[in-house]
C-alpha cells in the first residue's frame, strides 16, 4: 500500500510535458484514398417578387492518388436540405357528418425543402447501415419525434407528410440525376421550387463504393429575400400592426377601384 501511494504522489507531481511524453503518440487518421473536390455554381439564391425557382449546379472532381480500382464503380449522391421545423402531423376522419382529429404525430425536426440526387437508384448503391448513419435517404431526413406519439404506428403519418411534401414539390427523389464521367468528374442539377423559406441550405456530397460512403463534402446555400419583397416580410415580422393596416388600406382602395370601374363600365 504504501508503495502504491508513492508511486501516485510521483505521477501527480511529473509536469505536464513529462506526462505527455510517457504517453504514446496519437496515429494521424490517414485521408481516405478517394476524395471529393466539389463547387457550386452559386452560393446564394434571391427571392423576389417575380421569382419562380432556381437551379443549383453542383459540380466537382474526385482527387486520388493511385489508379481508379477496377472491381467495383465509384457512386456519388447529392442532397440539399432546407431548413428544419418542427411539424405535426394530424389524421382526420368524418364521424356523424363532421370532420375530427383521430390521432397526431410531432414531428421534432423535419426539413422544409428535401432532394436527393443519385447516379444510379439508391436502394443499389447505398446499405441499409450507412443510411442509418449519415441519414440520407428522405425517410431518415426527419430527425426525431416530439413528445409521445398518442397513435399506437406512427409510420402511417411519417408516409403521408412525405407523400404530401412531395406533392408539393419540397421533397423529391431524383435517381440518375447525378453524372459521372469517368469515375472521375461528376455533376448534378438540383432544381429549387418557387416556395423556398429563407435561411441556410445545406448540400452535403457522399462519394460511395461498394454501398459505403468513403468520402463526404458539404457546402451552405443562403436563400434570402431581397427588394419589395425582403421589405414586406420584413414589416410584417417587425411591425405587424403597421402591415395589417397597410393590407386594409390596399384591400379597401382595390375594392374601391373595382366599383368604380365596374360603374364606369355599366354606364358606357
Amino acid at each position: 500500500m504504501m508503495l502504491r501511494a508513492a508511486l501516485l504522489l510521483l505521477a501527480l507531481a511529473l509536469p505536464a510535458t513529462a506526462q505527455q511524453r510517457l504517453m504514446p503518440p496519437r496515429t494521424p487518421t490517414p485521408p481516405p484514398p478517394e476524395q471529393i473536390v466539389a463547387g457550386l455554381s452559386r452560393e446564394d439564391v434571391d427571392i423576389t417578387t417575380n421569382f419562380d425557382g432556381s437551379e443549383i449546379i453542383i459540380y466537382g472532381a474526385i482527387k486520388r492518388e493511385r489508379p481508379i480500382p477496377r472491381d467495383n464503380p465509384l457512386d456519388v449522391i447529392v442532397t440539399v436540405e432546407g431548413p428544419a421545423r418542427a411539424v405535426t402531423v394530424r389524421h382526420k376522419e368524418r364521424r356523424l357528418g363532421v370532420w375530427v382529429n383521430t390521432g397526431r404525430v410531432g414531428i421534432g425536426s423535419a426539413p422544409s425543402f428535401y432532394v436527393v440526387a443519385t447516379t444510379r437508384p439508391l436502394q443499389r448503391i447505398l446499405k441499409p447501415e450507412q443510411d442509418q448513419r449519415f441519414r440520407i435517404s428522405i425517410p431518415l431526413a426527419m430527425r426525431a419525434f416530439a413528445g409521445n406519439a398518442d397513435v399506437p404506428d406512427v409510420v402511417p403519418y411519417t408516409e403521408a407528410f412525405v407523400r404530401l411534401r412531395e406533392n408539393a414539390d419540397m421533397y423529391r427523389q431524383d435517381d440518375g440525376a447525378v453524372l459521372l464521367a469517368e469515375q472521375t468528374l461528376f455533376r448534378a442539377d438540383v432544381r429549387l421550387p418557387a416556395n423556398l423559406i429563407e435561411g441556410f441550405y445545406s448540400t452535403r456530397i457522399f462519394l460511395l463504393r461498394d454501398g459505403a460512403v468513403i468520402d463526404s463534402f458539404r457546402a451552405p446555400i443562403e436563400v434570402r429575400k431581397v427588394g419589395l419583397e425582403r421589405w414586406l416580410y420584413r414589416l410584417a415580422l417587425d411591425r405587424p400592426l403597421i402591415y395589417g393596416i397597410m393590407s386594409l388600406a390596399i384591400a379597401v382602395a382595390a375594392g374601391w377601384g373595382a366599383s368604380a370601374a365596374f360603374r364606369l363600365v355599366k354606364r358606357t
